[in-house]
């Protein structure tokens, strides 16, 4: 929990992503350089 995942770029600013919750990434959906919207499922955590 509260450990980071990932950095999101948005409007040239980088976001430190974290685990909402405790558990180990089952799966990731994004790849690198990818574009995302809102709302979309980036990694999951089991």
């Amino acid at each position: 929990e509260n450990q980071p995942l990932m950095i999101l770029e948005a409007m040239k600013m980088e976001n430190e992503i974290v685990a909402p919750k405790a558990g180990t990434i089952g799966q990731v959906f994004a790849t690198l350089n990818q574009n995302v919207n809102s709302g979309d499922n980036l990694i999951s955590i089991i």
